[in-house]
């Protein structure tokens, strides 16, 4: 299995911000060390070029990231300070789900991004830590470039992928899907093709039942040459910013009821990583391992 990361393009921070900027590294420490990979190959991936995320979004908003010129309302609602360090380690996130989608594409089957899953970032604007929207600029660089015809964003991230839906809700090349907590970030959310929203509190066996349901609904619109999967950590019952309360095992099961669908259909698929803030950022690490794991197993 190709596994794509870029824990080398660390986005400094201040001390004390929220964001898990170490659990990226963490992961990759953790598969390397782990005899179940030691067939996987580990790559780094190009950074996504301007041609390419301005597929997705406004070449304006574009070179504004690039040069610097973004204002401080539009830095406070991405929630990183601007440097170029965080504008190389944004193009490698967006790079990394592009490479895994060519990866999975070329008869890998499944590929992953050991990062990625910015689901807040719009055609204009970045938010909730999220500058370049990796699943967007996938899918519209492959539409452009008639590698597929027709793709699927899955998002399990537990809050509502707002950017997406900005950009690709109304593509008719696309099914983008999300199931999320409902009073949770963001406040306005876009419509997707598919929302399911979840009351706060949620358990393992709720959750996998409007999961299930919401994937035959799917299916229903498929065929599709490429599924986008955010299988975010978030929805973890320790989470700070989840509010649902998914067990490592829910969580694993979620994955593997993903997987058996795609799987199952011989659709190729990307997997990003996307949020998770859990106070111990092992559990982070855990909840992500267990996904790549399920991927492994999802092809034998």
């Amino acid at each position: 299995m190709k596994l794509f990361f870029t824990d080398r393009f660390v986005l400094p921070l201040p001390p004390g911000h929220r964001f898990p900027m170490s659990k990226y590294r963490l992961l990759r420490d953790r598969l390397v060390n782990d005899p179940v990979h030691a067939d996987d190959v580990f790559l780094e991936p190009p950074a996504a070029t301007r041609d390419e995320l301005c597929l997705a979004h406004d070449s304006s908003y574009v070179d504004r990231v690039f040069t610097g010129g973004l204002s401080e309302a539009e830095m406070k609602r991405i929630g990183f300070p601007w440097s170029e360090a965080m504008v190389e380690r944004s193009r490698r996130s967006s790079g990394a789900t592009l490479a895994a989608a060519r990866a999975a594409l070329s008869g890998e089957r499944i590929a992953i991004n050991l990062a990625g899953g910015t689901h807040h970032a719009m055609r204009s604007a970045g938010e909730g830590y999220c500058v370049f929207n990796d699943a967007a600029v996938t899918i519209r660089t492959l539409l452009a470039e008639r590698c597929i015809g027709r793709a699927c964003v899955i998002d399990c991230d537990v809050h509502q992928g707002n950017g997406t839906a900005e950009i690709l809700g109304q593509d008719k090349e696309v099914f983008t899907f999300s199931i999320h907590c409902a009073k949770n970030f963001p406040v306005r959310k876009y419509p997707s093709h598919l929302d399911i929203d979840l009351d706060e509190g949620t358990d393992d066996a709720v959750y996998l039942e409007r999961l299930q349901c919401a994937l035959d609904r799917v299916m229903e619109h498929g065929p599709y040459d490429l599924a986008i999967y955010l299988a975010g950590a978030d929805p973890f019952e320790g989470d700070r910013l989840g509010k649902l309360r998914l067990t490592k095992r829910g969580l694993l099961d979620r994955d593997r009821l993903v997987f058996d669908y795609f799987v199952s259909r011989s659709i190729p698929m990307a997997i990003a990583m996307a949020g998770g803030y859990a106070p111990s950022v092992d559990d982070i690490v855990d909840i992500h391992a267990a996904t790549i794991c399920a991927s492994k197993l999802a092809l034998q």
